[in-house]
């Protein structure tokens, strides 16, 4: 009787993960290829490709994975924010035609090393280290740390999930190769599975398969508790650590300098803090970087 019930048991869970959208690997294969992953911020329909004798033409290419208030598009179907809006300010005053091109997150590495992407742009946590047990710093060169951040655990609302000890042994779901993944599997000691983006964490949770998620503060700031996720609650008692978000580059690369100076220059002069304001971020958002120098 026992293993009868534990396969119904099992049989439930999978159908459940179905029907909420788990990872699908021939998806993977396939989104770095597609053509409207793509958005072009230029000035005129000139040839992009890089020109090593013409600075004026060069393209920076900029990897993230949707994530607000970091990087999304908003109700007008228009890419916006505040990694999108910095990042965009800091190459153009670098003379950079810039464009944004969405990756797998556990892929971003890769990407960043073989050349697809110039950079990392997308509330990346320079502090952590990655499934094979490598710091991100050994894998990339950072720009300095821009905002804070922390991780929370994000439960459906009647949840009765409030203390460390009530994590334990249950069933968790975080974003691929994030700083929450590794919370949720050797912090919490959960049951930790993965899936491609932080939407997805919430929707595991929200139809109950999975007892918790761990997701950025940012995020779950801007989603928890509205609209499709109004039924999803914080356990506030659950915060990380704190962390950062910088900007990654290839080890080497000359452009982690050259973006540490206009991210001097912008929070100098005020845009740093304006889009900080726009995006309600006033809260996290380093203008001081002298002791990071």
């Amino acid at each position: 009787m026992k293993k009868l019930l534990a396969i119904i048991l099992a049989l439930s869970m999978l159908f459940c993960f179905a029907a909420c959208g788990g990872r699908d690997s021939d998806d993977k294969s396939d989104k770095s290829d597609d053509e409207d992953k793509y958005i072009k911020f230029e000035e005129d329909d000139e040839d992009t490709e890089n020109d090593d004798d013409d600075d004026s033409k060069k393209t920076i290419v900029v990897g993230y994975t949707i994530f607000e208030p970091m990087n999304y598009k908003d109700a007008n179907g228009d890419f916006v924010g505040f990694d999108t809006e910095l990042a965009k300010a800091v190459f153009e005053k670098l003379g950079y035609k810039v464009v944004f091109k969405e990756i797998e997150w556990d892929q971003k590495f890769v990407n960043l090393n073989s050349g697809n992407i110039d950079c990392i742009w997308n509330g990346l946590t320079p502090e952590a280290v990655e499934e094979d047990g490598t710091p991100r710093t050994e894998k990339a060169d950072f720009s300095y740390n821009y905002m804070d951040n922390t991780q929370v655990v994000v439960v459906r609302s009647d949840s009765d999930i409030a203390t460390y000890d009530d994590l334990y042994g249950k069933v968790a779901v975080a974003e691929y190769a994030s700083v929450g993944e590794s919370y949720a599997t050797y912090v919490y000691e959960a049951n930790c599975t993965a899936v491609n983006d932080k939407a997805s964490c919430l929707i595991e949770v929200r139809c109950g398969a999975a007892d918790f998620a761990v997701v950025d503060y940012e995020f779950a700031k801007k989603t928890v508790g509205f609209g499709d996720y109004s039924d999803l609650k914080v356990v506030s008692s659950l915060t990380s650590a704190p962390e950062h978000y910088a900007v990654a580059f290839k080890k080497g690369s000359s452009l982690t300098a050259k973006v540490n100076k206009q991210l001097e220059a912008l929070a100098a002069d005020g845009t740093i803090a304006a889009l900080a304001k726009k995006y309600g971020l006033e809260y996290a958002v380093i203008t001081d970087f002298a002791d990071q120098k």
